[in-house]
C-alpha cells in the first residue's frame, strides 16, 4: 500500500470529539432524545410537533401508516407561512433580521421579520388577484433573490402549492415541470446575475410557456434591467402589482396533509419525478433537524450556500431557519465572482457563525488554494456543515483546519429530496466525529443496511441503505404517478424505503455513504463503486477533485474512466497519470486502476454542487451529451469532450 493510501486510512480513523468550549454552550449533549425516540417513536414526533409548531387546531392522530402511504398529525391544522413569520413578529421579534442578502454585483439588503411578513402578505394578495386559489399550483423560476423565498411563503400563506424550478434549467425542463404540475401562474424575472452575466430567465420562460396551456398569468420581477418582451394580458410586472397590495393577508388554515410543494427530482428513466411534500410533518422535521444538527443559538448568523431551487434551499434556507427564527445569509451569485475570495468575504462581512455547503464546493476551494482565505477573518464561525455527495476525509480535514481553524465541529449530513429533511448526521454537542462519516441516524430516524436479497446486515458491513420506519417529512408520493412511487422506493426491499445509496457501517456503528448504488461499475466481473475510486484519487496529494465513470470496454466489459482536477500549482504529466493509476491500485487493488485519466480544469456540476456523471459517461462513450442546461457552467462538458477526444487512447494500456 502506498504512503498516500496509508495516510488516507489514518485520516478515516482519526476521531474529533467536540471541544469542552463547544459542549459548554451546546443545546444537546446527552442521549435523552434517542431514549425517547426508541421508547415510543410516535410520542417522540408528537412532542416535536407540539414543541416546534403552532397549530390552529391540534392533531388527534400522530401517524397513519399503510405502506407506502403515510399521514402525519392527522386532524391538525396550521399554516407554514404563519409559523415562519407571524408568530415571531407577534412575539416581539419583528426587528430581528431574517435575511441578509448579498447580490452578486455587490448590492445588499437586510430584511427583518416584520418586513418579510409585510412583503409576503403583499405578494400573497397579488397572487390572489391573479386568480390563484387554495389548491392551485404556482411555478417559480427565479435567481437567488429575496423574492424567491418570499414567493414560497406567499404560496404557503394562501394554500397554493409551489413548484420551484432552478433558475438555470432549460425551457424544455421548465415546460415539462409546468405541464406536469398543471400550474396556473408562473413567477419569474427579467434575468438573474451569474458570473457578471445575465441568465435570460424571461426569454427562457417565454419559450417554455408557449407550450404550457395551463399558465394564465406570468408575474415578472425586475432584477437585471435587461430588455424583455411582455405579452399583453398574460405578463405583469411585479413592481406594478405587488407593492400597492395590502399587508393584511390572513394565513389560510391548512390540513397537516395538504400539499405544500412539488419539487422535481431527476428520474432514471429521464422523466423527472414530482416529489410531493405536505405541510405539518414536513415543517416539524425540518424545524427539528435544523435546530438539532446546527445546534442553533439565539445569536447565530447562518449561511447556507445552496440554491432555493433544490431541496436544501427549501428546507435549510427557507422553512427550517424561518420556523426557528434564525438570521440567515443568502448570496445571489457564483462563489468565484468577482474573484475566488467571495465566500470568505461574505462570511466576514456578516460575521456568519454557521456555514453549510457542499463537498464539491469545498474541493473547489481547496483547488483554488489556501491563499484566497488569507486576509479574511473567519473567527466568527463556530460550526461547519456538509451537504450533497459524501465528503472525502482529505476535504473534511482541509475544511476543519483551514475554514474552521480546528475549532468548529463539522456536521456531515445525509438526506434526499425525497426525505425532505436531514436523516443521518452528527449532533455536534455530543458526537465524536470521524472524517468522511455522516456518523449516526438522528433520533426518530430508523436506518440500516440490507444485502441485495433484502437480508438485514450486522456491524460492520457494506450494503444498501434503507429506512426502516416512516418519518414526518417523508415524500407523500410522485405527483400523478402512485404506481411509480411504489415501484421506485418501496418495491425493492419489502416494507422498507430504499434510498438508492450504498453505505458501509463500521465496527463502531458509524455510517459511511458510498454514493448511488447505480454508480457501481462492473470491471472484469468485479463490482467497484465510483465513489471508492474517487475517494482513492483524492487521497493523492496532487488531486483536488475527481469523478469516475464506467465506459464500455471490449475486454473487461467496463473500464474505469477518471476525470481529475489537480491542486493549484500541480502540472499534468504522463508520469503523474501512471502515479495516480498505481496509487488507486495500491489503495483498492489492481482491478480498480483507471484505464484512462483526463486532467481537466472543472467538472460538470449543477449549482447545488452535484457532479453530473451521466454527462461524463457520455463523453467517455463519445455519445450524445443530452441536456446540459442544468449545469452551473454548460460549457464545461464541451471543453472536457474536446480534451478527451484530443488525447483519445493516450492513457490506455
Amino acid at each position: 500500500m502506498s504512503d498516500e493510501a496509508v495516510e488516507s486510512l489514518l485520516l478515516e480513523n482519526r476521531t474529533f470529539p467536540p471541544s469542552a468550549e463547544f459542549v459548554a454552550r451546546a443545546t444537546v449533549t446527552d442521549d435523552a432524545l434517542d431514549v425517547a425516540a426508541a421508547a415510543d417513536p410516535e410520542a417522540f414526533w408528537a412532542d416535536r410537533a407540539r414543541e416546534l409548531v403552532d397549530w390552529f387546531e391540534p392533531f388527534d392522530t400522530v401517524c397513519e401508516w399503510d405502506l407506502p402511504n403515510a399521514r402525519w398529525f392527522v386532524g391538525g391544522k396550521l399554516n407554514v407561512s404563519y409559523n415562519c413569520l407571524d408568530r415571531h413578529v407577534a412575539a416581539g421579534h419583528g426587528d430581528q433580521v431574517a435575511y441578509y442578502w448579498e447580490g452578486e454585483p455587490g448590492d445588499a439588503r437586510a430584511i427583518t421579520y416584520a418586513q418579510l411578513l409585510d412583503e409576503v402578505a403583499q405578494l400573497a394578495n397579488a397572487l390572489k388577484g391573479l386568480g390563484v386559489q387554495k389548491g392551485d399550483r404556482v411555478n417559480i423560476y427565479l435567481g437567488m433573490v429575496p423574492e424567491l423565498p418570499m414567493a414560497l411563503l406567499a404560496c404557503a400563506r394562501i394554500g397554493a402549492a409551489h413548484s420551484v424550478v432552478f433558475g438555470g434549467f432549460s425551457a424544455d425542463s421548465l415546460r415539462d415541470r409546468i405541464n406536469d404540475a398543471g400550474a396556473k401562474v408562473l413567477i419569474t424575472g427579467d434575468g438573474a446575475w451569474r458570473r457578471g452575466g445575465v441568465v435570460p430567465l424571461k426569454e427562457i420562460a417565454d419559450e417554455a410557456v408557449a407550450e404550457c396551456p395551463s399558465i394564465e398569468q406570468v408575474l415578472v420581477l425586475r432584477r437585471t434591467g435587461n430588455e424583455v418582451a411582455m405579452t399583453a394580458g398574460r405578463d405583469v410586472w411585479w413592481h406594478d402589482v405587488v407593492p400597492n397590495q395590502s399587508t393584511d393577508c390572513p394565513p389560510e388554515p391548512m390540513d397537516a396533509e395538504d400539499l405544500l410543494f412539488l419539487l422535481y427530482s431527476s428520474g432514471t428513466t429521464g422523466k423527472p419525478k414530482g416529489i410531493m411534500h405536505t405541510t405539518g410533518g414536513y415543517l416539524t422535521q425540518v424545524a427539528y433537524t435544523h435546530r438539532l444538527v446546527f445546534d442553533l443559538q439565539p445569536d447565530d448568523v447562518y449561511f447556507c450556500t445552496a440554491d432555493v431551487g433544490w431541496i436544501t434551499g427549501h428546507s435549510y434556507i427557507v422553512y427550517g431557519p424561518l420556523a426557528n427564527r434564525t438570521t440567515s445569509v443568502i448570496y445571489e451569485g457564483a462563489p468565484d465572482f468577482p474573484d475566488k475570495t467571495r465566500t470568505w468575504a461574505v462570511i466576514e462581512k456578516y460575521r456568519a457563525t454557521i456555514l453549510y455547503t457542499a463537498p464539491t464546493a469545498i474541493r473547489s476551494y481547496m483547488k483554488w488554494g489556501d491563499e484566497h482565505l488569507e486576509g479574511h477573518d473567519l473567527s466568527s464561525l463556530r460550526l461547519l456543515g456538509s451537504v450533497g455527495e459524501p465528503i472525502n476525509p482529505e476535504a473534511w480535514i482541509w475544511y476543519w483546519e483551514k475554514v474552521g481553524g480546528g475549532r468548529c465541529p463539522i456536521v456531515d449530513t445525509w438526506w434526499q429530496t425525497e426525505t425532505g429533511a436531514i436523516m443521518i448526521a452528527p449532533i455536534p454537542g455530543r458526537t465524536v466525529l470521524k472524517p468522511g462519516s455522516a456518523t449516526f441516524p438522528l433520533p426518530g430516524v430508523g436506518a440500516g443496511l440490507v444485502d441485495n436479497a433484502g437480508v438485514t446486515l450486522g456491524v460492520p458491513a457494506s450494503g444498501n441503505l434503507v429506512l426502516t420506519q416512516p418519518w414526518p417529512s417523508m415524500l407523500r408520493g410522485i405527483w400523478g404517478e402512485p404506481q411509480r412511487y411504489f415501484d421506485t422506493y418501496w418495491s425493492r426491499f419489502a416494507g422498507r424505503y430504499f434510498a438508492g445509496d450504498g453505505c458501509k457501517v463500521d465496527a463502531d456503528g458509524y455510517f459511511w455513504l458510498l454514493g448511488r448504488v447505480d454508480d457501481i461499475m462492473l470491471i472484469a466481473g468485479h463490482n467497484i463503486s465510483t465513489a471508492e475510486v474517487e475517494h482513492a484519487l483524492v487521497g493523492h496529494p496532487a488531486v483536488a477533485e475527481a469523478a469516475v465513470v464506467g465506459r464500455s470496454d471490449p475486454t473487461s466489459g467496463q473500464a474505469i474512466a477518471a476525470f481529475v482536477i489537480l491542486r493549484s500549482g500541480v502540472e499534468p504529466s504522463d508520469s503523474l497519470v501512471a502515479e495516480l493509476r498505481d496509487h488507486v491500485g495500491a489503495t483498492i487493488g489492481p482491478i480498480a486502476k483507471p484505464k484512462s485519466i483526463l486532467f481537466t480544469e472543472d467538472l460538470p456540476k449543477t449549482r447545488s454542487g452535484k457532479i453530473m456523471r451521466r454527462l461524463l459517461k457520455d463523453v467517455s462513450e463519445d455519445g450524445s451529451l443530452g441536456d446540459t442546461t442544468t449545469l452551473a457552467d454548460p460549457g464545461v462538458v464541451e471543453s472536457i469532450k474536446a480534451r478527451y477526444l484530443a488525447q483519445a487512447g493516450s492513457d490506455d494500456e
